[in-house]
């Protein structure tokens, strides 16, 4: 997840006018040529983007990392799966840009639906078999269960109801956690975005219309059902000391939260650098009074979480 938390990002910027234009009209074409350009143009974005991302994580995340034979590893205990969350996210993601993009370029719903959806298993696949070849890392099928469960979100939506009725976001905050890491978990704010799971909140958000059934309720209103963890300063079980220094002693818990939300895609306004803002900003859920129940039994209120 680490690996393709700003990618993804950057892509949604980059493409939210095309996903603006799909979610306003319903294109659908036979035409050949149009099919083909598309298809060319598409290959070209995605092979550029994807080689540049390769060749900055071989400079920068696997640098050190010497080159073994292919192995396995075992993480699904990770992090208390939050990390699995972040990799369904990032394959969500692309998933759903991809669609509206593809959608957008001239291509029928159907074309854009089963070529656009894959696109965050296919991109997310050959990071796991550099995963596979680098020590300290392995391929994980546990990942891969996870990045296709993000694509999966977005195909089996659209074929059940015809359009993107749950939408998966993320939310952040620095923990408490992080400052008394000794930098374990981050000294910036940034780093501690990337290594800091405590801080990581992922987020299943649907219309309160839809699931009661009453049209008179606003359709950008939702509902949102969230996951986190915190005390973790390890991925399996919490380190004791960390560069000379003592790490408390904290006890790791599972978060399920209860919340409000707001769907972006529902909100019209005749400002085109307006819209484009509001759907670049589809997958991030807006801070609102949450009800938590953590695995120690205990229910906490938040007046704002996020």
């Amino acid at each position: 997840m680490q690996k393709l938390f700003f990618a993804v990002f950057i892509l949604n910027l980059s493409l939210a006018p095309s996903i603006v234009k799909s979610q306003e009209n319903n294109y659908k074409t036979d035409s050949l040529e149009i099919i083909e350009t598309t298809f060319s143009k598409a290959i070209a974005y995605t092979s550029v983007y994807y080689a540049a991302s390769l060749f900055v994580l071989s400079k920068t995340w696997y640098k050190d990392q010497k080159v073994v034979p292919f192995h396995f590893y075992n993480d699904s205990r990770g992090y208390l799966q939050v990390d699995k969350l972040g990799h369904t996210y990032g394959a969500y993601v692309y998933s759903y840009i991809g669609y509206h993009y593809l959608l957008n370029s001239g291509l029928t719903r159907k074309e854009a639906l089963y070529f656009g959806s894959t696109l965050g298993l296919i991109l997310q696949t050959p990071i796991e078999i550099m995963d596979g070849i680098h020590e300290g890392y392995g391929f994980s099928w546990g990942d891969m269960a996870a990045n296709t469960l993000g694509s999966v979100l977005v195909l089996g939506q659209e074929l059940l109801f015809n359009e993107q009725i749950i939408k998966y976001k993320f939310s952040y905050s620095e923990s408490s956690f992080s400052n008394k890491a000794n930098g374990y978990l981050g000294k910036t704010t940034m780093e501690r975005l990337l290594k800091d799971y405590n801080g990581h909140t992922y987020w299943l958000s649907a219309p309160i219309n839809k699931l009661v059934d009453n049209t008179t309720i606003p359709p950008w209103l939702n509902i949102a059902f969230g996951y986190g963890a915190n005390g973790m300063y390890g991925e399996f079980e919490n380190i004791k000391n960390f560069k000379g220094a003592d790490i408390p002693d904290t006890r790791r818990y599972r978060q399920y939260l209860l919340s409000l939300d707001i769907d972006w895609t529902k909100i019209k306004t005749d400002s085109k650098f307006l819209q484009m803002v509001l759907t670049a900003i589809t997958f991030i859920k807006l801070p609102f009074p949450a009800i938590e129940y953590n695995s120690m039994g205990k229910f906490k209120w938040s007046w704002l979480y996020y």
